[in-house]
């Protein structure tokens, strides 16, 4: 019995036949175990790429009329909160407030002399009074006398006139008095009504006058500038508008299928088309829109008249973005935006139950000026209230 031993060659050659097989079978196992991995990955992520960067866009308008002298910024310029943008001619209010300067001089100064008249009527009553004590003192010692013959009865019935002079006198100024207090009685030089009425009217007047510089109220980027140097513009009409770019977020449109999973609070991986694919933003899921994109849309559908065709609804998702990431990669209103939200945790809410406890949003630029009005009013009252001996403290 003779026994046949395969050469080398034969070996390697079998070999060589079984390694295309098992690099097939190799990269099918492969495959196998990157679609299970990436299933079990999709059961804890959603994701989508109907996502836009949204923002504020913060419109700059005049709360006076008037005609554009000077524009301060254009469209893509950067501006600070406060900065001014437009300037309206302001002859006619420098014209106002110097005529309601003018006028709360007057009044604070009127208001002054009535204390003095008051003052004086006071004085004026006394003096009465006494005319009124004297004159019945004469009457009496006259009346003594007129028994012995020493006094007449002319100079009796003369003196008796005198005494009813005196009475009268002394009612006329009572009346003149109370007429007197009657305009000042219980006030102060600050809050004669006269005087308040001339500070109102100053205020009013200063304030229009400072509202003919336009501020910015938020710190952005101009943009959609409408405004032209000589136009005649109203109240309320938007000139420019100023976008805060450090104040952006990401409203992400998830199918109806997609959002069981989502809640308040999960974490966001976002790409823009705008940056490389290694440029990574990250966010967190903030709230969830109380109705689909087309229930709150110009047209609604109208699904119980004519044919009814289903169409697949999107429920839009508000993401945060961390600030640091857009002030290193800054985003654009309107930018498409790459999606993917990790669900793994889904204990957080699914509708926000509580409301803000502060403004989200707010401007100081209004801040001071009813402050800066009082102080203006204070000043003219303070130049016309006289040296400390007037009674502008007097109360009656």
């Amino acid at each position: 019995m003779t026994t046949t031993t395969p050469s080398p060659a034969a070996t390697t050659q079998q070999r060589t036949s079984h390694r295309p097989t098992l690099l097939l079978i190799l990269a099918i196992v492969l495959m196998v175990v990157a679609l299970c991995v990436a299933y079990l990955l999709k059961l804890d992520s959603e994701s989508t790429d109907d996502a836009y960067v949204d923002g504020n866009v913060v419109q700059v308008t005049s709360q006076v009329s008037g005609t554009v002298t000077a524009i301060n910024g254009d469209n893509t310029d950067h501006v600070d909160s406060n900065a001014p943008l437009v300037t309206l001619n302001a002859v006619d209010a420098e014209i106002q407030y110097e005529r309601a300067q003018s006028n709360l001089a007057r009044a604070v100064r009127l208001a002054r002399t009535e204390y003095y008249q008051v003052q004086q009527l006071l004085a004026e009553v006394e003096q009465r009074r006494n005319d009124v004590r004297k004159a019945r003192d004469d009457l009496r010692r006259r009346n003594q006398l007129a028994d012995s013959g020493a006094v007449s009865r002319e100079e009796i019935s003369h003196t008796a006139d005198v005494l009813k002079n005196a009475i009268a006198g002394l009612d006329g100024t009572q009346h003149a008095l109370s007429i007197r207090r009657a305009m000042v009685d219980d006030t102060t030089l600050r809050t004669h009504p006269d005087a308040l009425v001339a500070a109102s009217n100053l205020r009013d007047a200063y304030i229009a006058l400072h509202r003919t510089q336009i501020y910015s109220p938020v710190a952005g980027v101009i943009t959609k500038r409408s405004v032209q140097v000589g136009q005649k513009i109203s109240p309320g009409v938007a000139l420019m508008s100023v976008v805060p770019v450090d104040q952006v977020w990401v409203n992400a449109n998830f199918k109806e299928s997609q959002i069981e999973d989502l809640r308040i609070g999960q974490p966001v991986e976002l790409r823009a088309d705008a940056y490389s694919r290694s440029v990574i933003f990250h966010g967190t899921i903030i709230g969830l829109d109380a109705g689909t994109g087309s229930a709150f849309s110009l047209m609604p559908a109208q699904n119980a008249t004519g044919n009814w065709i289903k169409v697949t609804q999107r429920v839009p998702v508000r993401i945060a973005l961390r600030p640091q990431e857009i002030a290193q990669n800054p985003l654009r209103l309107g930018l498409s935006m790459r999606v993917s939200v990790d669900t793994s945790d889904r204990n957080g809410p699914v509708l926000n139950k509580t409301g803000a406890q502060q403004p989200v949003y707010s401007t100081e630029i209004f801040k001071n000026e009813l402050k800066d009005a009082n102080d203006v009013v204070e000043h003219v009252i303070s130049a016309n209230e006289g040296s400390d001996h007037a009674p502008k403290n007097l109360k009656l």
